[in-house]
């Protein structure tokens, strides 16, 4: 059994058709389709249930899949303890990114890394879901969240903060919240699946539900709204810290802050061996955020001071 009969069944898994793996390798699917059905043979068992419109794996190609991971991730750390040292990034490195933070935070340094790493080339996806990174084929996912023990590793770029806050013009008409309880009278800002606004405080972990006349799946629009003076968000610095700094934000009530177990995460598959493309991608990112971020800098924070 060739290794190459492994990478394009393995191909076909993540890709999730014949004729997408077979783009990926440079095959056509009529081969692709050719080396499974003699795998399977091989086998003597069917590892994919085939329709007209989808193709889904068996019991035991679920099974072997998993160990096929392994195996091909073992070659493949075999393969770079002789060449590591001498390893040059390079290929395509698929990335999936929260969209305004990768519209604000990632897209305007790529000229500048890829200057730096002139034999890569990057796919950048931008969306504010949770991909299935392994099953639709990312190498690593930025992830701005509090995460749950997983199979995946996941390392820390930067610390997120995020604040109460709104615009003075909307404070001068409507008046200032004096406690939590008091964001019932307010109107509060929202994305989809943030109507609860978890936080910490004085008293600790607290939760509270909030209420207002604009719900949205775009947290682009809240941005725009608490700018606009249209009412109270909770956003994150990396999001509004220029307008904080400049005075077109105002934090309110300081003394309560987003979870600090929350962060910013670049997530990719458990492997003992990163592959050169993902970990220099990583480690820019790493460098350019750190502990204290650029946009948190000059930014007078109550709970960090």
């Amino acid at each position: 059994m060739s290794t190459g009969d492994l990478e394009i069944f393995a191909r076909v898994v993540t890709a999730g058709n014949m004729s997408a793996a077979g783009r990926e390798m440079g095959l056509s699917p009529a081969v692709v389709s050719k080396r499974i059905s003699h795998l399977e043979e091989r086998l003597g068992a069917r590892l994919f249930q085939r329709t007209t419109r989808q193709l889904t794996l068996t019991e035991s190609g679920q099974g072997f899949y998993d160990r096929v991971v392994n195996i091909l991730a073992g070659i493949e750390e075999a393969e770079a303890y002789v060449t590591r040292r001498n390893a040059i990034p390079r290929g395509t490195l698929k990335a999936s990114i929260p969209t305004a933070f990768g519209r604000m935070h990632v897209a305007p340094y790529m000229g500048d890394f890829l200057e730096q790493y002139p034999d890569m080339r990057l796919d950048l996806e931008l969306s504010d879901d949770f991909v299935d990174i392994v099953g639709e084929g990312f190498d690593v996912a930025i992830r701005i969240a509090e995460l749950e023990d997983s199979s995946l590793v996941a390392r820390k770029l930067s610390p997120n903060h995020r604040v109460i806050c709104a615009a003075p013009s909307y404070l001068e008409k409507i008046g200032e919240p004096t406690s939590l309880s008091d964001l019932s009278k307010f109107n509060c800002l929202t994305a989809a699946a943030q109507e609860v606004w978890r936080l910490e405080g004085p008293e600790g972990p607290v939760s509270i539900r909030v209420n207002g006349n604009i719900r949205t799946n775009s947290t682009e629009v809240v941005r725009e709204s608490v700018i606009a003076g249209l009412g109270i968000a909770l956003r994150s610095t990396w999001d509004v810290g220029s307008e904080l700094k400049s005075g077109k934000l105002k934090i309110i009530l300081p003394e309560y802050h987003e979870s600090s177990r929350v962060a910013v995460y670049a997530v990719y598959p458990c492997r003992q061996f990163i592959p050169a493309k993902l970990r220099v991608f990583i480690d820019y990112l790493g460098n350019l955020y750190g502990p204290e971020p650029y946009w948190d800098k000059g930014l007078k924070l109550p709970h960090l001071n």
